[in-house]
This record gives C-alpha cells, sequence and structure tokens, in this order.
C-alpha cells in the first residue's frame, strides 16, 4: 500500500490505519465520536494527502474545463475555488471535484479512487494546447476543520486568515515553499485544506499539533461529519450509475452555460425525475446501513447508500435513493435491517444544522 507524507506522523500518534484507495490511511486515533465532537465543537486535523491532484494550464484551460465540468468555470476569478463534477456522455458522475483557479493556471482536486480513470478521461479530451499534469504523488494535504481553526492556522500562517472568505484561496510561503491554503472542507464545519510539497506538508502539520489546540483525527469522523450534512462520497452515493439531478447536485450542474459532457442527458433527467437521493432519520432505535432496503406501505422504494449512528443528534441517520414521489420530507418509511423493519422518517437535510462553515 501506498503512504502519505504523514504517515510517520500516524504511527507515532498510535492511530488505527486501515486501506483507503490503496493508502493507509488513519481511521481513527482515539474514538470516533471524540474526534467527531472536536470538529464540531473546537477544531479537528484530517491528513487527505491521498487525494489526486491535476495541474492545467494553456490560453484555452478554462474553456476546456468548462467543457468537461457541470460548474461554470467562467465564473471564477483568481484565488477562487468551486466544487463541481465530471459526466460521461449518459449523465453518469465519473466524480466530484474541486476546482481551483489561479493567475495563469487551474487546479482539479479528485478523488483517490478516481484518479486514473479522471486524469485518462481528461488526457482524452483535452485539445493540443492545453496541458495536463498529475502532482498527486509530490503533493500533501491537510483539512483543518471546526470553529476554532481560523484562529488556530492564524497563529501558524504568514496570510491574514481571517480574510479568506468561503470557497477562496490564498498563498502562504513555508522556508521558500508555497504553500496553498483553502477555505473549503467536508464537515459542515469553518474549515480550510492546506496544500503543499510533502516536506512542507510535515512542517505545517507539526506547526498546527504543537499550538496543542487541536485533535488530529481519522477516516472513520470524517464520514459521520459528512454523512450529518448530506454530503456525498463517491462510490456509495455517486457514482458512474447516478447522474447530478437525483443526487441533489443540480446546483452545481449549470445547464445554462455552452455545452458541457453530459449536459443533454442532465435536461433530460430534469424532465423525467424517477428517483431522488434522501435524508432520513430512525424513529427506532436503529443503524442503517450500506444496502439496506428502504420501504414504502410494505414495497421496496430504494436502498441506503451511506448510513451511521449520528454523534451529534445521537440517532440513526441515513442516505439513500427512493422513487420520485416518495421523497418528500415528513414521508414515513421503513428500513429493512437484517429482515427487521425499522422505521425512519424523511427529513430536510442537513441532519445537522449548527455547522459554522460560512461564519
Amino acid at each position: 500500500m501506498k503512504q502519505t507524507p504523514l504517515y510517520d506522523k500516524h504511527v507515532d500518534l498510535n492511530a488505527r490505519m486501515v486501506d483507503y484507495s490503496g493508502y493507509e490511511i488513519p481511521i481513527q486515533y482515539t474514538s470516533i465520536i471524540e474526534e467527531h465532537n472536536a470538529v464540531r465543537n473546537s477544531c479537528g486535523m484530517f491528513d487527505v494527502s491521498h487525494m489526486g491532484e491535476f495541474i492545467i494550464t494553456g490560453k484555452d484551460a478554462g474553456s476546456f474545463l468548462n467543457y468537461m465540468t457541470t460548474n461554470d468555470v467562467s465564473t471564477l476569478n483568481p484565488g477562487d475555488a468551486q466544487y463541481s463534477a465530471m459526466c460521461y456522455e449518459n449523465g453518469g458522475i465519473i466524480d466530484d471535484i474541486l476546482v481551483y483557479k489561479y493567475d495563469d493556471q487551474y487546479m482539479l482536486v479528485v478523488n483517490a479512487s478516481n484518479l486514473e480513470k479522471d486524469f485518462n478521461w481528461l488526457n482524452q479530451h483535452k485539445p493540443d494546447d492545453v496541458n495536463l499534469y498529475d502532482v498527486s504523488q509530490e503533493t500533501g494535504l491537510i483539512a483543518l476543520q471546526g470553529p476554532d481553526s481560523r484562529n488556530i492556522l492564524n497563529k501558524v500562517s504568514n496570510v491574514d486568515i481571517p480574510e479568506l472568505k468561503f470557497y477562496t484561496f490564498t498563498e502562504d510561503n513555508v522556508d521558500g515553499k508555497s504553500v496553498i491554503i483553502a477555505r473549503t472542507g467536508y464537515t459542515g464545519e469553518l474549515g480550510y485544506e492546506i496544500y503543499a510539497d510533502n516536506n512542507t506538508i510535515q512542517k505545517f502539520w507539526d506547526a498546527i499539533m504543537e499550538t496543542g489546540e487541536i485533535t488530529p483525527c481519522g477516516l472513520g469522523c470524517r464520514d459521520t461529519l459528512r454523512i450529518e450534512m448530506k454530503f456525498c462520497l463517491y462510490g456509495n452515493d455517486i457514482d458512474e450509475t447516478t447522474n447530478p439531478i437525483e443526487a441533489g447536485l443540480g446546483w452545481i450542474t449549470k445547464t445554462g452555460k455552452p455545452d458541457f459532457i453530459g449536459r443533454e442527458a442532465v435536461l433530460t433527467a430534469k424532465e423525467n425525475k424517477t428517483r431522488r437521493l434522501i435524508a432520513f432519520e430512525m424513529t427506532e432505535r436503529a443503524v442503517p446501513r450500506h444496502g439496506y432496503k428502504l420501504i414504502f406501505q410494505k414495497s421496496e422504494i430504494g436502498f441506503v447508500t451511506s448510513g451511521t449512528q449520528s454523534p451529534s443528534l445521537q440517532k440513526g441517520i441515513g442516505l439513500g435513493y427512493v422513487q420520485e414521489g416518495i421523497h418528500k420530507p415528513g414521508t414515513e418509511i421503513d428500513v429493512n435491517i437484517r429482515g427487521k423493519m425499522k422505521k425512519a422518517i424523511i427529513v430536510k437535510p442537513p441532519f445537522y444544522k449548527q455547522g459554522t462553515a460560512h461564519l
């Protein structure tokens, strides 16, 4: 398995390591609940160096990316970040991604499990005057998440962190090396993602740890945090068999812009909705898990894509696809948990509504 540049840091902290997309990544250091609550109430730090990063340059890089992605790249100014997706011609989601616009280039951040597929897809479609580089192996990535993240990061960086607006980024300098600090995240809390070369990311990790004000966090609580916000996980809630409309990603799918791959299929999906990704809470004591069947009036209407026991709400919560028309909040459903019907109710997301991301 591959190791991130912060692997030794995790071993020193006695983290429990697991295989994730071919990388040895910490799933937890102490407990998932403790780490989850640290992010909600103070600050947690994640190693997400397994994510992939591509650099795109060339005079037509912007129009190329606008054709390849669902969101509108033309609206970005230098220093802006954008959540987006790439689709096949049939509307199936190749990956959900982040797009960063620099003065003279773009950076795409992709899921580790899709790195090779994404790179090949972009490479197949790029014009000759656009250059595509995979810089994943030489790029480390830390996510600092929680209401205290702004103050902590401000102590260890050389830029004015409080001035950084949501979904923008800036460049810092550590010992002459470039560090990109973006105000983004996957938890629903105020947070930042920090990109640097492998040696520099180790220094940044150490500097943040030395403040004594953060909790190192693993993938276990990253999952519970994102489910509480109804943030999709590729491979669970979205994949090549789902389209952005049914996944609730219409807000990053700009059908009014010039053509993009999958546009016609997305327009058709808008007109002919057949299912929806819904959020539901258990009203009985039970924990829904991926693959469990969802039932309405004794008929199967869909399945769970993500589920967990919510540390914030202290109840079972889940996401799942159900038939169009049975997706509205307030609808009572059942979850088939190992042959036993457990009651649940469809709710309006997010489950956790006290997040600090926009503050």
